[in-house]
């Protein structure tokens, strides 16, 4: 899947005020052939840092469970989402 458009949440929305490594946004991709898929993307360390919220506020069952997102990526950037995406 090379021939995409993607648009990414933290470069439209305040894009000086992300966590790139510990952080969630929405994407938006755009294949060649006009389909479009939007997903959820969450950073490996914000999957511990949701866990032990949910450990301190009692969601999702004391952290018992999470329901997780479409994608993880180590970090919230153009270039990790991209290579990502290529390889499919």
């Amino acid at each position: 899947m090379s021939d995409f458009k993607l648009w990414l949440e933290f470069e439209e929305v305040d894009p000086d005020n992300w966590q790139i490594n510990n952080d969630f946004c929405n994407i938006n991709v755009e294949l060649a052939d006009g389909r479009k898929y939007g997903m959820n993307v969450w950073t490996y360390e914000f999957l511990k840092t949701t866990v032990e919220n949910d450990k301190t506020n009692g969601d999702n069952l004391h952290g018992l469970y999470v329901i997780p997102p479409d994608l993880f990526v180590k970090e919230l950037t153009r270039g990790c989402i991209e290579k990502q995406l290529k390889i499919y």
